[in-house]
Formats: structure tokens, C-alpha cells, sequence
């Protein structure tokens, strides 16, 4: 059994890493959704702030955007000329998709300050592919709402989701040894 431990260190450090990560991260988050309920900011302030912002990108790209709150489904109902186009929820925030991404970069951290620096890097451009992908998806919906389900379920996430994994690429070239030439 020792062995076993022995060969497959490296694999036991990645998943152990990564799962208390993102089981840590996870429980921070919920409870921060749950400190949220009945705040100042509806649904939660990230999700507010994350609305906010992309009616602002849409109202510097021309769009007349409306931005209310939806009781109804829990979170913010975003308009072009008054038109419904998206509600944005709790789950279109990029924080769960951010979770992810800093668990598997923790996996495989190396020094503090190159790790620290890729993760507020990503982090931070994770959070603002997130808001354009927001108002992209708002105008694509406003202009071509019959395909609503495959850019809301297929080509919308796919953006984000790409993203993480170039970053998830970048990250392990980054670490990659450097071979001698």
C-alpha cells in the first residue's frame, strides 16, 4: 500500500488539493449566497454588480438597456428597449466558474507569488469575458430570439467554459519544466 502511495504522489497531492479547494471555496460561497438572502443588493451583490455592468457594456455599445429586479426567478430581468432578452441569476455571476478554475490552478501551485498573480490574472478576466459573454448573449437573444436555447445552453457557456480551459493550459505550459535545448 505504501507503494502505491509512493507512485501515485503526485496524482493523491492533485486530487486532494483540488477537491479541498473547491469543497472549501464551495462552502464559503454558499455561505456567502446565504448571508445575501433579504440584503441590500437582490439576488446577491456580486450578481447585482455583475448585471449592473452589462447593461452598462450594452448601453456603451448603443443599446438602450433596462435593468429591474425579478422577484420571480431571483435575479435581474436585463431589457433592450424594453424587450425581455435575459434574466441574469445567481449562476451567471462567473463565481462557480472562478471556484473551478482557482482549484485546479491551486492543484498544481507552485511558487506563491507566480500562482497568486495567474490566479487574480484569471480570475479577473474570467469575470469580464463573463459580462461581454452577458451582453452578447442579451443582444443575440434581443435580435435572434428563436435560437435562444442553443446560444443560452450551447454556444454561451462553451465561451466561458473554453476559457477556463485555455487558462487551465496556459497555467500547466507555465509549469511545464524547461528542457534543456
Amino acid at each position: 500500500m505504501r507503494k502505491l502511495f509512493r507512485k501515485y504522489k503526485a496524482v493523491i497531492r492533485f486530487v486532494i488539493l483540488f477537491l479541498g479547494t473547491y469543497l472549501v471555496l464551495g462552502i464559503l460561497y454558499s455561505i456567502y449566497l446565504k448571508a445575501s438572502e433579504n440584503g441590500a443588493y437582490f439576488p446577491d451583490y456580486i450578481t447585482n454588480l455583475v448585471a449592473k455592468q452589462s447593461a452598462a457594456v450594452l448601453d456603451s455599445l448603443g443599446y438602450n438597456p433596462v435593468l429591474w429586479k425579478d422577484s420571480l426567478g431571483q435575479g435581474m430581468l436585463l431589457t433592450i428597449d424594453n424587450k425581455y432578452t435575459v434574466s441574469i441569476v445567481e449562476g451567471c455571476n462567473s463565481v462557480s466558474v472562478i471556484v473551478l478554475f482557482v482549484a485546479f490552478v491551486i492543484a498544481f501551485a507552485e511558487k506563491f507569488k507566480k500562482t497568486f498573480l495567474f490566479l487574480f490574472a484569471g480570475a479577473v478576466l474570467i469575470y469580464i469575458v463573463n459580462i461581454i459573454r452577458i451582453a452578447i448573449l442579451t443582444v443575440a437573444l434581443y435580435k435572434y430570439p428563436q435560437y435562444e436555447n442553443i446560444l443560452h445552453s450551447v454556444v454561451f457557456p462553451g465561451i466561458i467554459y473554453s476559457l477556463v480551459f485555455i487558462l487551465w493550459m496556459i497555467w500547466v505550459r507555465m509549469l511545464k519544466p524547461n528542457l534543456p535545448k
